[in-house]
């Protein structure tokens, strides 16, 4: 398969809207990540999305819409929670979970009886979506199990020759994917973190938010992922990741007393000039939003980079860093030491 990459634009778009709707499958930023979209209603279409990513079909999809209207199908009913929550954020990162409607396929929700919808702020999004006119459900744009792609060049990286059409829409702006909350129970449960956090969604509902177990931690055995991004190991680069708790200095000294050939110090910019490997800089201490949007091309970066091991500074387990921690804990597989 020939894969195009073209830059966002009404004619690329109106291509990708009509190969959408011929059921093929294509690539398109969102401000979280770069997805990989099909029809939500198409079956045959998802299981292409599946294919190209090498992903479990166990493993449930999110669907973006561009109006309320896109709605229909998809969930058996907005409940005034979810209203509350979507009247707050969307369009925006955050995906809400509910039982799932009469026209959704089967494969976007990998046999769950949940859909789980956004509705994205990034204007190129939304414009295939519409161009489409219906919504798409997309995963990150990615082989399955890598760093999640934060760029078109990223995508096509992974997926040329998977996918006949990759749109450009510049470098994403949040780079980790949408917190996802759970509205299907009796409470509502933070299934994935992400930029929206556990505080705000919380100030919004009036009530608690629970944090799932597998946010901090592996899933249990035969426990099923309700949303994407639960599984053990994810977000990983070819270079084992090791997660060290500590400050500054126990880091360095920890760095220092474990270096070697291809050892890598994954750290906070500023941070580099003291260390005493390589370095690839994933954002600033203190600034969890620069950390967000860096992770997952510093990630890719230490693989080009000929890393083999990356010991990475542990970034807080709070507000949006929560999400940062929660993607580094999959791609190091939950290997932490804390010096």
């Amino acid at each position: 398969m020939n894969t195009q990459l073209l830059p966002a634009g009404e004619e690329s778009i109106r291509l990708a809207g009509r190969l959408l709707r011929q059921g093929q499958v294509v690539g398109f930023p969102t401000e979280t990540v770069y997805g990989l979209a099909a029809s939500s209603f198409d079956g045959a279409a998802v299981r292409k999305i599946f294919q190209a990513k090498g992903r479990p079909q166990d493993n449930p999809l999110i669907s973006h819409i561009a109006g309320w209207e896109m709605l229909d199908g998809l969930w058996a009913e907005v409940t005034p929670q979810a209203r509350r929550l979507a009247q707050a954020f969307w369009p925006g990162p955050l995906s809400i979970i509910l039982p799932r409607g009469g026209r959704i396929a089967d494969e976007v929700c990998a046999g769950l009886p949940t859909a789980s919808v956004r509705w994205p702020s990034d204007p190129v999004a939304q414009a295939v979506i519409r161009a489409a006119g219906v919504p798409l459900a997309a995963p990150s744009a990615n082989r399955s199990g890598s760093p999640s792609p934060t760029t078109a060049q990223d995508v096509l990286d992974d997926m040329d020759g998977r996918v006949p059409l990759i749109i450009d829409g510049g470098p994403c702006t949040v780079g980790v994917e949408s917190t996802v909350i759970s509205l299907a129970g009796e409470v509502p449960v933070l299934l994935r973190p992400g930029y929206i956090t556990k505080e705000q969604a919380e100030a919004v509902l009036g009530c608690e938010v629970v944090l799932s177990d597998a946010v901090l931690h592996k899933l249990k055995e035969g426990e099923r992922a309700a949303s994407p991004g639960m599984k053990y190991k994810h977000y990983a680069p070819n270079a084992r990741v090791v997660i060290i708790k500590g400050n500054f200095a126990a880091y360095r000294s920890y760095v220092a007393a474990h270096s070697g050939p291809g050892v890598f110090g994954l750290c906070f910019a500023g941070e580099e000039a003291y260390l005493p490997v390589p370095c690839v800089v994933y954002g600033a201490e203190g600034d969890e939003p620069s950390q967000a949007r860096a992770l997952f091309s510093a990630l890719r970066r230490l693989d080009e980079r000929g890393a083999q091991v990356a010991y990475a500074r542990c970034p807080h387990e709070s507000g949006v860093a929560l999400a940062v921690y929660n993607r580094l804990l999959r791609a190091a597989g939950f290997q932490v030491v804390t010096v």
